[in-house]
């Protein structure tokens, strides 16, 4: 079933949300709105991973952009206890001579942490992004 939910703004405001809108791609303003509302939830209840409660258990995806030498420190990561690694995903990006690897996986905030702080310290890596999946109370899975 269907809510209409409405808003008043000024039209500076209305029209600069409607930019946004269409240069993130989006044809229906409700579907942008639920969008933003629910990462805005999610951000403002769970924060970014280094503002994340130790003990906070997260699923998510690990990116890890890289050239060829680390491939020991990932395989390490994959049969770490600190994070149980569900699936693994390596590409190479021809354009920008990279390789990527997307680990999901589940954890504890201070192990994604942990996992995150030591691929940074390696000289070959050139770019590490956490994605945390959102948070549901019920849903599809």
């Amino acid at each position: 079933m269907t809510r209409i939910i409405s808003f008043s703004s000024d039209e500076e405001f209305s029209d600069s949300l409607d930019d946004t809108i269409h240069k993130s791609g989006y044809k229906n303003r409700s579907r942008f709105l639920r969008d933003a509302v629910f990462h805005f939830a999610d951000y403002k209840q769970r924060g970014e991973l280094s503002q994340m409660r130790d003990d906070e258990i997260l699923e998510g995806h690990l990116i890890v952009y890289y050239q060829h030498g680390i491939e020991n420190k990932l395989l390490d990561i994959r049969h770490s206890t600190d994070i149980d690694v569900a699936n693994t995903n390596h590409s190479c990006l021809k354009q920008s001579h990279t390789c990527v690897e997307i680990i999901q996986a589940t954890g504890k905030a201070a192990s994604f942490r942990k996992v995150v702080e030591m691929l940074q310290d390696t000289v070959s890596v050139d770019k590490i992004i956490f994605v945390s999946a959102p948070m549901r109370e019920d849903g599809c899975c």
